[in-house]
């Protein structure tokens, strides 16, 4: 079985120390480390690459969004999922052009924890399903063209819906289209957005401005 390091990006010496024991109880996890601040943790990367990071979004001096968005400026590849908070909505749309892969709140369950590793491991997004109801109710479109894509203007009509929460018949009814059709754009969005999940075709959405958090 293959074995995953993680790296903990916290200024919480006990929520990490907690997270930590959590993980290591984990098979499939091989070490786990801890970094106290932003800039610790871009001095760490210099030493190796983790194969997930957790970082908390809020942390005095660098906070996680411009740590996450200068360490994946060095490496493009890092998988990082952030620790949220409720209180931490004003900052999504940040973290996810930052190039976050993951939202998870900081009181999620180990099962949680578990399935967001598994998920952006295999190349997925990710949202705490919590945190992905309530970005999907705050989700508005935006009142500006989107930034530059390849998505129909029926395209990102189907995809605003898909983000917030309608399934392929609900859009049909919506759009007055058959649900064949929206199979078809929903597979199309899937191609052109290189996203496997709902969550990727949200942090799409959000990234090229098609919907505002």
């Amino acid at each position: 079985m293959k074995k995953y390091s993680i790296l903990l990006v916290d200024d919480h010496a006990l929520f990490r120390g907690g997270l930590r024991l959590l993980l290591e109880q984990l098979e499939f996890i091989s070490t786990v480390d801890e970094a106290g601040s932003g800039q610790e943790f871009l001095e760490r990367l210099s030493s190796g690459i983790p194969d997930i990071t957790f970082i908390d979004i809020e942390m005095p001096g660098m906070d996680g969004i411009q740590a996450s968005r200068e360490a994946i400026v060095l490496y493009p590849d890092l998988k990082i999922i952030a620790l949220s908070m409720y209180g931490d909505e004003q900052y999504y749309t940040e973290m996810i052009s930052a190039g976050a892969r993951g939202f998870v709140l900081k009181n999620s369950s180990i099962q949680d924890i578990e399935a967001a590793i598994r998920n952006v491991i295999a190349g997925d997004n990710y949202f705490s399903q919590e945190i992905l109801n309530r970005l999907i109710a705050g989700l508005g479109k935006k009142n500006k063209a989107p930034k530059n894509t390849d998505i129909s203007e029926r395209e990102q009509e189907v995809l605003y819906l898909i983000c917030k929460g309608l399934s392929n018949q609900e859009i049909a009814d919506k759009l007055y289209l058959s649900k064949r059709t929206v199979d078809k754009h929903r597979e199309n969005l899937l191609l052109k957005t290189g996203a496997r999940n709902t969550a990727g075709l949200v942090m799409f959405a959000v990234r090229n401005g098609i919907v505002d958090v």
